[in-house]
Parts: structure tokens; C-alpha cells; sequence
């Protein structure tokens, strides 16, 4: 029987997150918790988000994040932050606290860091330090805060950032000056805007004299026109400003972001915004694929309250199980909240393993480009055909690196090791499935789970009194899915990355390793999972080999009904084995925490059936995805594939060997984990 003597803490947390030796990231999150737990749960209690407008006590948040030093975690030390380096990880722990609360009172604390994020990535070093100098808290002056402005009105909003239909052109450009231009955006669903004293905005040109697109910078003080526009009337994040602005505003060429050349008299800025939004993006999705998640984490004990408490005020008697249990006598409550559990648990294990493999990938990047630029490799797709010519030394490097440290060359890879390119490629080819599965599987999956949460407390789910407010967080999630692109785009960008010989290689990796510790600790379910990756990865190969009854191919960007799906399914696989690297770490790291000692055992014990539950959850999505396309295209199966899939799947249904019995464990522990006597921020 599994036991849970109190829900996990932060010494639990930090261990399987990753961050037990960063005291900065530490404070961070008090920082962040105080913020959310108290001034954050207030506000929802006093029923502040029941308002589209932004309003005084909704601006009071900005107050409070700058006090706390959310504000200035962006920013490095030289623009007044106190952290420099990477941030993805920083920014999703703080993101993971406030949505434990009310993710759109998070929003709000990450606008202007997005706005931000188009000069941080492709700014000019003078943009750069002006800019995020400026955003910085600091004494005697006000904090200036910005807004990202990429979406368009009606009908474009939301489905195709590659179509822009806000302008630029040159406004005045006399001989030996710099250029004056006309900026004419009007924006749709734009966060921040309410507050925001500069946008980055995407425009495209109107103009001979301007190539292209681009993103460029525009200031409150700008002469022209500033209109923050209508309140968009959203029902949900409604402690986060959305507003549908109107800027007409004349401003200098230096505002384009990462700059600009001049050739025959055409102004060529150095990035286009698809570009510029690709970069932003590819970092910035991974917070809100943490919200969600949060969420469900954050739901459980004030589920378990509600269940034991459920006839208390009846005839129940003080000592009696109706009375101690409430509806915890019934294995069904218990064992859905076990499955809710634990896919808040691989929701936020994938979240923060992008944004740790971002971290460590962003400086390598920087270097990549240096190397680049001194060998004269410019333009992508002469660094991309460079980077293919190193594919065996990155495969060479993947087999040393999964190699028992006394079994390998340790020259040799010591060599690999120290080779930037090598390196980048590999974090590339990881975060480039890690990124978009978050984003397209926490919300996702995350929203049916949070229904399920609601349906957990019953009618009481849809009250303003709820504890945990459960209603609102289960509302918010649909925002959640659409934010920074929705499920299709990260299935799209899933569809062009998953197929990577770097990716797949590692995968495989990722099965031998899932298969050792399928023997040497089965308790974490495994096996399961290692089989669910063995069947995506031969369907995968069938689907890319094969072709349907008219002889086109089945694996193809337009074939979505194929590469969709299996988006889905690697979906699935990532954030399972994102979870059982969290619980492995927590079983080998855990002994090193004191405080941890007595109840390690048990809490491991607990987690390791969590993990089980999701594995074989995972093993059952991936199986019936998979099947569906290897039967669904029948035509192009031979009977050998047949044989060799049916075989596949049956080891998969084999695999889940004592699956339930895990499910059975984790809901007998819930019965009797302590819970403090109330909710830590107000209801």
C-alpha cells in the first residue's frame, strides 16, 4: 500500500524540479507565492475578475510585482535585475506560483516580458539595454511596461500570423538623416495594453523603400496616435489586461528591431517578424503550458477538503468513517483525483524540462551564430545544410553520452562534448518536440482534467465560494490553449521536428535507459512506456514508408489527419517520461535532504505509482492512435507489417501489468495523506 504522510513540499519540489542549489530561484518562488497567495487570492475572492475593464484595483498587481522583484527577474544585472543568464526556467517557476492562484494575474506578470522578448532576442545591443533598462524597477522614475502587438483584427486573428495587414512606410527621409516612418497598426486581443507605454509591434511594408516585414518599436510619447482601444470582452484572464488598440504613430527607422541597412535606396530590416516571432515563441510558450498544469497540482487539496468534509454538519459522528473519509470511502473519488494528480505531475515535469533544456540551449545558440558568422556561413539554409554535414559526430556524441562512463572513449568524448555545434544540435533537436508538446498537451489534456476536477466537488465547482476556485481555473484553460499559437500550430511545428534523425536517435536512447530501469525498478511502470515508444517509433516509420489506396504518400505536411495524430501520441510520450525522470531523480537525490529521510520511502513509493498511472494512460493513447492509423491505411500493410505491429501491440496490453493495482495504491494513499486545516490564501 502506498503512503503519503503530508501532500509534497518544497524539499520534494526542488528536488525533482531541479533547483535544490539555486537559492536565487528559491526566493524567487517565495517571492512569487507570497504575491499570489495573498494579494493575487484576495483579489479573486472579492470578485475583481468579474470585470473586463482594468481597473485601479486590478493595477495594484504591477505595484505588487514590482515590490516582490517579479518585474525585474527578466532582466540581467546590468539592466537592473538580479539574475543574468537564461531565465525560461525562472520565469516558469514564478508562472507555476501565481497560476496556482489565478494564471491571468500570471499573464499579467509576463506581458511586458513579452513584449519584451522581440528585443531580448533580435534586438540591437543599444534596443536591448534601453529598453529592458527602462522595464526595470529603479528608484525615481516610473517603470515603463510594453506590450506585444502580433494579432490582427477579424478574420486574421489568431490564424495566421504571416498575414499582416498593419503598415509601414517612410514618412520623411531627407539626404544624410535617418529615415521617419508611418507605423499604422491596429491590433486585436493585445495583453498588456491598458498599461503598456511602448508596443513591439509586427507590421509589413507599404513602401518601395522598405523590404518586407519587420517588428519595430512604438512609445505612448510617439506623435500620432496611442489608442489603447476597446476592452476586449473575454470571459476568462480577467486579471490580465486585453485590449484592441489603434496606433498610428511617426517614428524613427532605429526603432526596427535588430536594426536595419540601407542598399539602392531600400530600407532592409535585418529580421522579418516571422523571424523575430519565431525566436520569441519558441521560449515563450512554455510558462503557458505551465499554467495549466499548476492549476491541476493546485487543485488537489482543496478536492480532498471537499471530500472529507462532504457530511460533516449531518448526522455524521466525530470517529466514524462517513464523518473522517466523507466521500473517500468510495474508491472512484479517490482514484479519479490520482489520475488528475498525475497529469498535473507530467504537465509540469514537461514544462520545466523545456525550460531547463532552453536554459542550457540559449547560450550555445549565441555561440553557434559567432561561429557561424566567422566561417562566413550566413542564412539559414546554409547553416542548416552545415549543421546536416554534422550529423554522424552529433549520433557519435548521443551513443558516447548514453555509454557507461567506464565503457566509452573518454577522449573521444570529451572532444564531442566540447564541440558547440554538436551540443546545440542535439538541445535543438530535443526542444524542438519539447517545446510544442507542452504547449499542445498541458492545456490540452490539462483542460479535460480540469473538468473533471470540478466534476470532483460536484455542484459546489460551479459556486463563487468554491475552494481553489476550481470553476475559474477550468474557464481560464481554453485561453491557455490558444495563447502563442493553438493546438494546430504546435502540431505543425511537432509535424516538421518529431521525424529528426537527432530526435529519433534519442528517443532511442530514451527506451534503452526506460528498459533498465524497467528491471532494475519496476515500481515506476517503465515498461510500459518503453513499449508505447517502440510502437510510435515502427509507426512512424510505416507511415513515412508508406502510401494510401492512391498512391500518394501518407507522411507529408498536408497530411495531417496522419501527422497530427502522431504529434499527439509523442505528445503523450513526452510529458510520461519527463514525469519518471522527476521521480527517478527525487529516488536518487531525496537520501540528500535531511529533512526528507523518514518519509522518502513512502512519498517515492507514492510517486512511483503516479508515474505508473500516467504510463499506462500514456501506453493507452499512443496504442489506440497508433493502431487507428496502422489499420486505418490497410491498403499499404503487408502481412509481415501486420505481424510485426500485431506483436508490437501485444506486448504494449502486456505491458500494463499491474498498472490498476498502482491506481488502487495511489487512491488508499490519498485517504490518509494530512492536510493542514485550511486553504493557505482565502476563499
Amino acid at each position: 500500500m502506498s503512503k503519503l504522510a503530508t501532500l509534497p513540499g518544497d524539499d520534494v519540489r526542488q528536488i525533482m524540479w531541479r533547483f535544490t542549489d539555486r537559492y536565487d530561484l528559491q526566493m524567487v518562488v517565495q517571492s512569487a507565492r507570497g504575491v499570489a497567495r495573498n494579494h493575487v487570492a484576495r483579489m479573486v475572492a472579492d470578485g475583481v475578475r468579474n470585470t473586463h475593464e482594468w481597473t485601479e484595483r486590478k493595477n495594484t498587481l504591477l505595484d505588487a510585482f514590482d515590490a516582490s522583484g517579479l518585474t525585474s527577474l527578466y532582466m540581467d544585472t546590468a539592466q537592473g535585475g538580479y539574475i543574468d543568464g537564461p531565465k525560461n526556467f525562472a520565469l516558469c517557476l514564478t508562472t507555476f506560483e501565481l497560476s496556482w492562484v489565478d494564471a491571468g494575474a500570471a499573464t499579467c506578470g509576463l506581458a511586458t516580458n513579452l513584449a519584451l522578448a522581440p528585443i531580448h532576442e533580435k534586438g540591437t545591443p543599444e534596443q536591448r539595454d534601453h529598453y529592458m533598462t527602462l522595464a526595470c524597477p529603479a528608484e525615481g522614475r516610473p517603470t515603463k511596461r510594453g506590450a506585444f502587438a502580433l494579432t490582427e483584427p477579424l478574420p486574421f486573428v489568431g490564424v495566421d500570423t504571416g498575414i499582416l495587414t498593419s503598415k509601414v512606410r517612410v514618412a520623411e527621409w531627407s539626404e544624410g538623416e535617418e529615415p521617419m516612418l508611418q507605423v499604422d497598426k491596429r491590433g486585436r486581443f493585445i495583453t498588456g495594453m491598458d498599461f503598456a507605454d511602448f508596443v513591439t509591434a509586427a507590421v509589413t511594408s507599404d513602401d518601395p523603400r522598405i523590404k518586407g516585414s519587420c517588428m519595430i518599436i512604438l512609445e505612448a510619447e510617439d506623435p500620432g496616435r496611442f489608442d489603447r482601444g476597446a476592452v476586449t470582452k473575454k470571459m476568462v484572464h480577467q486579471l490580465s489586461s486585453t485590449c484592441d488598440p489603434i496606433l498610428s504613430l511617426k517614428v524613427p527607422a532605429s526603432r526596427i528591431i535588430g536594426g536595419y541597412t540601407v542598399k539602392d535606396g531600400v530600407i532592409i530590416p535585418n529580421y522579418s517578424h516571422a523571424e523575430i516571432i519565431g525566436s520569441v515563441f519558441h521560449r515563450t510558450r512554455i510558462p503557458v503550458g505551465v499554467m495549466t498544469s499548476a492549476k491541476l497540482l493546485s487543485a488537489v487539496e482543496p478536492i480532498i477538503r471537499y471530500h472529507r468534509g462532504r457530511f460533516r454538519g449531518g448526522d455524521a459522528q466525530p470517529g466514524t468513517p462517513r464523518f473522517d473519509q466523507g466521500l473517500q470511502m468510495k474508491e472512484d473519488t479517490v482514484q479519479r483525483l490520482a489520475d488528475l494528480w498525475a497529469v498535473g505531475e507530467a504537465g509540469c515535469s514537461l514544462g520545466f524540462d523545456a525550460a531547463r533544456k532552453a536554459d542550457l540551449l540559449d547560450p550555445l545558440e549565441k555561440q553557434k551564430d559567432v561561429l557561424f558568422r566567422e566561417q562566413g556561413v550566413t542564412g539559414p539554409r546554409a547553416q542548416m545544410s552545415a549543421l546536416k554535414k554534422m550529423e554522424p559526430r552529433v549520433l557519435e556524441y548521443l551513443d558516447l553520452a548514453f555509454t557507461p562512463e567506464g565503457e566509452r572513449d573518454a577522449a573521444r568524448f570529451a572532444e564531442l562534448s566540447q564541440d558547440v555545434f554538436v551540443r546545440c544540435t542535439v538541445l535543438d533537436a530535443e526542444t524542438n518536440v519539447l517545446i510544442p508538446a507542452c504547449k499542445l498537451w498541458c492545456p490540452g489534456v490539462g483542460a479535460n482534467m480540469m473538468r473533471e476536477a470540478v466534476a470532483l466537488v460536484g455542484g459546489y465547482g460551479v459556486t463563487e465560494d468554491c475552494p481553489g476556485f476550481l470553476f475559474q481555473k477550468w474557464t481560464d484553460t481554453q485561453l491557455e490553449a490558444t495563447y502563442e499559437g493553438p493546438e494546430v500550430v504546435q502540431r505543425r511545428h511537432m509535424t516538421a521536428t518529431m521525424a529528426n534523425p537527432v530526435f529519433l536517435a534519442l528517443m532511442g536512447h530514451w527506451i534503452d535507459e526506460l528498459d533498465a530501469q524497467a528491471s532494475s525498478w519496476p515500481a515506476a511502470g517503465t515498461k510500459a512506456l518503453a513499449q508505447a515508444m517502440r510502437v510510435w517509433l515502427w509507426t512512424l516509420a510505416h507511415m513515412q514508408n508508406s502510401k494510401d489506396a492512391e498512391g500518394k504518400k501518407l507522411f507529408s505536411g498536408n497530411r495531417q489527419g496522419v501527422t497530427f495524430p502522431l504529434a499527439d501520441a509523442l505528445a503523450w510520450l513526452s510529458a510520461a517520461r519527463c514525469f519518471v525522470d522527476d521521480v527517478r531523480e527525487l529516488k536518487d537525490k531525496g537520501s540528500e535532504n535531511p529533512m526528507l529521510a523518514e518519509s522518502l520511502d513512502d512519498t517515492v513509493g507514492f510517486f512511483a505509482d503516479l508515474a505508473t498511472i500516467q504510463n499506462a494512460r500514456t501506453a493507452g493513447e499512443v496504442g489506440r492512435i497508433c493502431a487507428e492509423l496502422v489499420y486505418g491505411y490497410a491498403e499499404g500493410l503487408d502481412k509481415a507489417a501486420a505481424s510485426e505491429f500485431a506483436a508490437l501491440r501485444a506486448g504494449l496490453d502486456a505491458s500494463l501489468a499491474g498498472a490498476r493495482l498502482a491506481r488502487d495504491r495511489a487512491g488508499e494513499a490519498l485517504c490518509g495523506v494530512m492536510i493542514p486545516e485550511a486553504l493557505d490564501y482565502p476563499m
